[in-house]
């Protein structure tokens, strides 16, 4: 299920996913650990409001 979401934005919005991809890039190592730790908390709650 995880390769089919990620999967998702690259096939409809390819373009978009690329800048994306570019602007993440250049980001320092705090701002992606921020941008990771607040991508996991989301994933847990989310699995927390199905169940």
């Amino acid at each position: 299920m995880m390769l089919v979401i990620e999967g998702l934005l690259p096939f409809v919005f390819p373009e978009l996913w690329r800048e994306t991809f570019r602007k993440l890039v250049t980001l320092g190592d705090g701002q992606l650990r921020f941008i990771g730790i607040t991508a996991m908390l989301a994933g847990l709650l989310i699995l927390y409001w199905i169940k």
